[in-house]
């Protein structure tokens, strides 16, 4: 099965109480939060009711690593190190991405933070209340990881 990358566009003024209890399912609490799911038919269902206000699509390793480089935080706020990796039982942060891509581990498993706090994309959102291709809500594909790279 595919990881896909959730990436929260919108605020938090506004929204639905129905909608809201989705996005803290998804644990997409505040604006450019970014969690990594297994793509299943319960996730394509909250992301279904949730789709004017996050983007997704289908991770790349090439993404994941950056993105786990730069972005993801231990317990405590703490940077990653190869050391802490190598503690449980990753030669990086290249075999940990490949790792996750293939369902066998999660950030959680690997003692990492559920969500990547990033920033906003250089260049910014197209929009932020229209679907892709003209906007910058819903589902991306594989065009998830261009946008990615601009909020790493």
């Amino acid at each position: 099965m595919p990881y896909l990358a959730i990436v929260r566009v919108r605020g938090r003024t506004g929204i639905k109480p129905e909608i809201k209890g989705s996005m803290e399912v998804l644990s997409l609490t505040r604006i450019n939060h970014c969690v990594l799911l297994n793509e299943t038919p319960q996730i394509k269902g909250t992301l279904n009711k949730c789709k004017d206000y996050v983007t997704w699509g289908v991770l790349t390793n090439e993404s994941l690593t950056k993105m786990l480089e730069k972005r993801a935080k231990l317990p405590g706020d703490k940077k990653v190190t190869v050391e802490h990796l190598k503690s449980k039982g990753y030669e990086g942060f290249d075999k940990l991405a490949e790792a996750i891509l293939a369902g066998k581990v999660r950030l959680k498993d690997a003692g990492l933070k559920k969500v990547l706090r990033l920033s906003p994309p250089r260049g910014g959102y197209k929009e932020t209340k229209r679907p892709f291709p003209r906007g910058a809500l819903g589902n991306r594909g594989a065009k998830i990881n261009d946008l990615l790279k601009r909020m790493i």
